[in-house]
């Protein structure tokens, strides 16, 4: 306590001078820390918001973040019960061979990091450039944490580069010690393959309205079938009088211990024009499955194993309920069950965010791509084989107002042998932007794009069919395929579908040439389905490369469809293909600078004893 008889402490007395000098050096700091805040900065090297389970068992986990100042992924890898080493990496096709990989092994006494590759016999190198870099290795109670990063693109020719799309990470387990990065022997060990999107979008979160509400889509109950792949759906109806709300959000709801098995999921909405739906819950393939559920096609919501929650645009949410909207949804979800397990349950399914107070804006969901039709098929034994689709400037003329809609994001759809899928948006003959691309094929990806009326939107996809021997149509069945974009975009249109498929009558004539050529008896009479012709034909490089001409200069028939089904006014059948111009270049991968000095091959670390976080 102070006494009365003591002297105050000095205060210092400032000169108008001195005051605006600290005043203006406050301002210059304010200012140089608000523009470091407004160019982004790295996320932290212990902040991992992405997460995916690598090992069906619950064995491995992967963790991430991304910095798009740096260009760099933050890996952490969780192993539950480390023996000798593992194996993390990533390849083009999710195979050990010719793969880019990060390896921890043990020789017994030491332990070693170290960035590798294997070669086509799977045999595994040290990289002369070492690109993963080893940040930090810990022990917990529950396992071992390894944190270590790299670059998109390290111009390595060893390296994998990553971007955006689906990436195929491949992990591996050594349960012996080795003497050596040579001695791995990859056929040997437990290994696996997990597909994620590593390069997120890198978007704000908008505010959520106060008057929010929620509802779930789960599939009660389901006993997970005992096979590697089921797409299974149920019926789900709202209740009677649903009044016109905004979706504004959605994210997954995954039971407990399946994280690994639910590969996506996703929530359509029923046709309008029927007033009742069969309940039914079950197969999406099963002869039981009715017939009316194939008009269950709109989407509302759709997630896929990696993503986080999606958020539509403070000025939009996608309308569902009220007049003129079907009350009847259904939920698909896709079960990758890999190791055949048996007697698994699952709740899973997709909880959506709501609100009664409308936006700015409804937003709207347009296929792009390919009508689902049996006359666009590919050959079996093909190791690429592309097929296109197009919204011609035709279309989006009468469909699209004058100043365009606004696309927010994109969802790329093919089923099992789609490998590589890709929008482009053309304008005047000459291709301006990717609307959304993925060479190894994934779902979701945001974008921020505005086509305008006139414009072409091209969709092509590429399949892999080696596995096959019969030729694969388009159709909605699991083994059939789709090329398909789903684009979120405002404000909405009548134009919900904007797709193509070959001219019927010449695909007639291939039929014909192919019965000519071959000397062959192709049934064309009309009771043979386009499907039945396709299983006769015989596939040769004669057949074969005529289909892939036709499908290239053939004229199309195009789908410019309301939301009933109906198309816009105009003659959309024997249509020519889009003329393109003038291409997009291929992009160029950004090389980083060498690192100096260079690191060593082997990393040596000390794995320490167990600890309590």
């Amino acid at each position: 306590m102070q006494t009365t008889g003591s002297k105050r402490s000095p205060c210092p007395r400032f000169r108008l001078r001195e005051v605006v000098s600290i005043y203006f050096t406050m301002l210059t700091l304010f200012l140089v820390i608000l523009v470091a805040a407004l160019q982004g900065t790295a996320p932290q090297e212990n902040y991992f918001p992405y997460k995916v389970p690598l090992d069906p068992r619950g064995l491995v986990e992967l963790a991430w973040n991304v910095s798009y100042p740096e260009q760099v992924v933050h890996f952490q890898v969780f192993i539950k019960e480390l023996k000798f080493g593992l194996l993390f990496g990533m390849s083009d096709r999710g195979d050990f061979e010719n793969a880019d990989l990060a390896v921890l092994w043990s020789d017994g006494h030491s332990s070693y990091f170290g960035d590798a590759w294997s070669d086509q016999k799977g045999h595994l190198h040290m990289d002369s450039q070492q690109d993963y870099q080893l940040l930090s290795v810990r022990r917990t109670p529950e396992g071992l944490y390894l944190v270590f990063k790299r670059a998109f693109s390290t111009c390595d020719p060893k390296d994998y580069l990553i971007e955006d799309g689906t990436v195929h990470l491949i992990y591996g387990i050594l349960e012996k010690p080795v003497p050596s990065l040579q001695a791995i022997n990859i056929s040997a060990i437990y290994k696996g393959l997990q597909r994620v999107q590593l390069l997120k979008p890198n978007i704000t979160t908008p505010e959520l309205p106060r008057d929010m509400k929620t509802m779930e889509i789960r599939a009660p109950d389901v006993v997970i079938p005992s096979q590697e792949t089921t797409y299974w759906c149920y019926m789900v109806q709202l209740p009677d009088d649903f009044p016109r709300h905004h979706i504004v959000m959605y994210e997954p709801v995954v039971t407990a211990g399946n994280d690994a098995l639910v590969h996506h999921m996703e929530v359509f909405q029923c046709a309008a024009q029927f007033d009742s739906f069969p309940h039914y819950n079950g197969p999406c393939d099963s002869k039981m499955k009715p017939e009316r559920l194939n008009y269950c096609r709109h989407v509302l919501a759709a997630w896929a194993m990696g993503a986080q929650a999606f958020y539509y645009p403070e000025e939009a949410g996608l309308a569902f309920g009220g007049p003129g909207s079907s009350k009847y949804l259904r939920l698909e979800i896709h079960y990758h069950n890999p190791l055949v397990f048996q007697g698994r349950h699952d709740s899973s399914g997709i909880r959506l965010y709501y609100t009664a107070s409308l936006r700015r804006y409804d937003a709207g969901i347009m296929e792009l791509g390919l009508v689902y039709t049996p006359v666009m098929a590919i050959p079996p034994g093909e190791t690429e084989f592309f097929l296109t689709g197009y919204c011609t400037d035709k279309c989006t003329q009468v469909a699209l107002p004058p100043a365009g809609i606004h696309i927010f994001a994109s969802q790329l759809h093919t089923h099992l042998t789609g490998r590589k899928v890709v929008t482009v948006l053309s304008r005047e003959g000459s291709e301006r932007e990717i609307v959304n691309a993925d060479n190894h094929y994934s779902p979701h990806f945001q974008v921020d794009l505005s086509p305008l009326s006139g414009d072409v939107l091209i969709t092509s996809c590429a399949y892999n069919t080696e596995d096959r021997d019969q030729a694969t149509v388009g159709g909605f069945g699991i083994m059939e395929e789709m090329c398909v974009n789903y684009v979120h975009y405002y404000p909405q249109t009548q134009l919900e579908l904007c797709k193509s498929s070959i001219d019927p009558g010449y695909l007639h004539r291939f039929f014909n040439l192919v019965n000519r050529f071959n000397d062959e008896e192709i049934c064309m009479c009309p009771q043979t389905s386009v499907t039945q012709q396709f299983a006769s034909v015989p596939w040769n490089a004669f057949s074969r490369d005529v289909l892939k001409s036709l499908y290239g200069f053939a004229p199309i028939s195009m789908h410019c469809n309301k939301s009933s089904a109906v198309r816009f006014p105009g003659e959309w059948e024997k249509q020519p293909l889009p003329q393109i111009a003038k291409m997009l270049p291929a992009p160029i991968p950004h090389c980083p600078p060498p690192l100096a000095p260079p690191p060593p091959p082997a990393v040596l670390i000390n794995l320490g004893k167990t600890t309590a976080d």
